[in-house]
């Protein structure tokens, strides 16, 4: 009697962590639309190419968050004006203003985009690990776009090195848990005499 009730607190923790190895198999996600995103209106005038704005400060992203498989899906309609990147570091001569315009073009980001960029077709998408992060967008050729609405999109998984771990401790606590409760040998013992 004495094993069942120990047996108790072994089979929990190995349920919670089967249910927290399954809650990551379906994951988290959810979708923002961020209204007025603000783009630089690109004449035929610039010689020089359009323009660039870049958001003023990094998202960061710690490490234990590698942990975690994160990605990040982001959608425009007007995908023939405009144009939304990402980059984790860029030129110190495109350090953009207190408006985050830079004095830089989307050639002087070309090494730096990780997604997007002028050549995607109204979405991109990236796996966002450890790092620093910054959103840039520009107009293309003869746009007078000044701004947009973009949806956010983030799906949160754990990495599945990190499911696989968790989910064999679980079945691991789970069997031995019953084996406490209702060992095997005392089973067989019972149906061989029955």
């Amino acid at each position: 009697m004495m094993m069942k009730i120990l047996s108790i607190l072994p089979g929990f923790v190995g349920f919670l962590c089967i249910s927290i190895m399954i809650g990551s198999i379906i994951g988290f996600s959810t979708e923002q639309v961020v209204e007025d995103i603000p783009i630089v209106p690109c004449s035929e005038d610039e010689d020089i190419g359009c323009r660039v704005a870049m958001t003023s400060s990094d998202i960061e992203v710690p490490r234990a968050f590698n942990l975690l498989d994160i990605e990040v899906s982001v959608a425009w309609e007007e995908s023939e004006r405009s144009w939304f990147g990402v980059i984790q570091q860029y030129d110190e001569l495109c350090e953009p203003d207190n408006n985050g315009l830079t004095n830089c073009t989307e050639v002087d980001f070309e090494d730096y985009i990780i997604a997007g960029g002028s050549n995607s077709d109204g979405e991109l998408k990236f796996k966002m690990e450890a790092g620093d992060y910054r959103f840039i967008t520009g107009g293309k050729d003869a746009s007078t776009i000044s701004n947009q609405d973009a949806s956010i999109g983030i799906e949160i998984h754990l990495n599945s090195v990190i499911e696989l771990i968790i989910g064999g401790i679980g079945v691991f606590l789970f069997l031995s848990a019953t084996e406490m409760a209702f060992p095997l040998r005392e089973l067989y013992r019972k149906f061989r005499e029955a």
